[in-house]
């Protein structure tokens, strides 16, 4: 097997879900799975009870949330230690051979918002063994990204509720 870098990027909805459903493939298929959220944190998410249930009936997907939350002015340090955690975590993990897939959920973002650098993320796509499939997801993927990743998709928002007023809704945004 050939593994594959995958970007989902863009400022549409959809990149995680787009990526949590090829988890869900891989996993169908036999494959294990790791997903580690970069900002994401501290909150319940319906892919996070749905992952739970995977894992129960004995199938191999593991999500680990990392990050503090959406960052906010004044705490962006805290936000910096726990991205600089979570790539020490995904580099162990890329190398370890325990995973046929790594999800890198919101890393983009990380790397938009200064809390990691573009080369340290590079890194990881360089370092990982052949057979392992690396995702990546977040918006403002970066050019050098996009040119050695073998499949990139780019959401584009063309409608949200949200425009309409209408907030955020369980099992749709979260």
């Amino acid at each position: 097997m050939r593994g594959l870098v995958i970007v989902y990027t863009g400022n549409g909805k959809g990149k995680t879900t787009a990526a949590l459903g090829q988890a869900i493939r891989a996993v169908g298929s036999g494959l294990k799975v790791l997903i580690l959220q970069f900002i994401k944190g501290g909150q319940r998410y319906g892919e996070l009870e749905t992952l739970e249930i995977l894992k129960n009936a004995g199938l191999t997907a593991e999500i680990r949330q990392c990050g503090l939350g959406f960052t906010s002015r004044g705490e962006k340090e805290n936000h910096k230690a726990a991205a600089a955690e979570t790539l020490k975590i995904a580099r162990e993990e890329i190398l370890s051979g325990k995973f046929d897939m790594i999800i890198l959920d919101e890393i983009n973002y990380a790397v938009k918002f200064g809390l990691l650098t573009e080369d340290e993320m590079l890194d990881l796509v360089k370092i990982r063994p052949p057979e392992l499939h690396l995702i990546l997801t977040g918006r403002d993927a970066s050019e050098k990204l996009i040119e050695i990743a073998d499949l990139v998709t780019e959401m584009k928002a063309v409608k949200h509720p949200f425009e309409k007023g209408i907030k955020a809704q369980k099992g749709i945004e979260f």
